[in-house]
């Protein structure tokens, strides 16, 4: 099938089979290796990218359903003057250790940071529950985050919604 996918503000026209999943499109057709493929389950979150501005494991879409949507993945954090408050966050912070799930979770806190730019301690960490990190014990991801909270001025501008929907962050 012929498919067509905004990735990171770029058009891209491919053929693929139907069901090939997403996180295969971006790594193995687009060479967008910054989205992990972990556990083939859903259960670990390394695969988490934007789709239409909704975090989602991407081994659990196909490719075929990104088509003529719009996907943004952690190569699409940052920008030519600098990283992104969530990137920088990760880096003062201490945020990473393997790395591994560091995409996935800095995708997470960016779309938890677009929708609720002062989250509480709480809010985070049920952000981020549908996604596994097996090195850090997530204090300094939390704390990552919260650095980013404070730094953030693209957040401040979104409206503040009263709740996080944890079922949309970790679907």
């Amino acid at each position: 099938m012929e498919i067509t996918v905004t990735v990171n503000g770029q058009q891209h026209t491919r053929n693929v089979e139907p069901r090939l999943l997403l996180v295969h499109f971006l790594r193995d057709e687009l060479g967008l290796t910054g989205t992990h493929w972990g556990c083939d389950t859903s259960n670990c979150g390394a695969c988490v990218v934007w789709l239409d501005e909704a975090p989602v494991k991407s081994c659990t879409v196909l490719a075929v359903m990104a088509d003529g949507r719009r996907v943004r993945t952690v190569e699409g954090l940052g920008d030519s003057t600098g990283l992104d408050p969530v990137q920088q966050g990760f880096t003062e912070c201490h945020g990473l250790q393997c790395g591994f799930c560091t995409p996935g979770m800095m995708l997470t806190a960016r779309w938890l940071l677009d929708h609720h730019p002062d989250p509480s301690e709480e809010d985070i960490r049920e952000a981020i529950s549908g996604q596994l990190c097996r090195c850090t014990g997530y204090e300094n991801i939390v704390k990552s985050i919260q650095w980013a909270a404070e730094h953030d001025t693209a957040a401040a501008a979104v409206p503040e919604e009263s709740t996080v929907d944890s079922a949309e962050v970790s679907a």
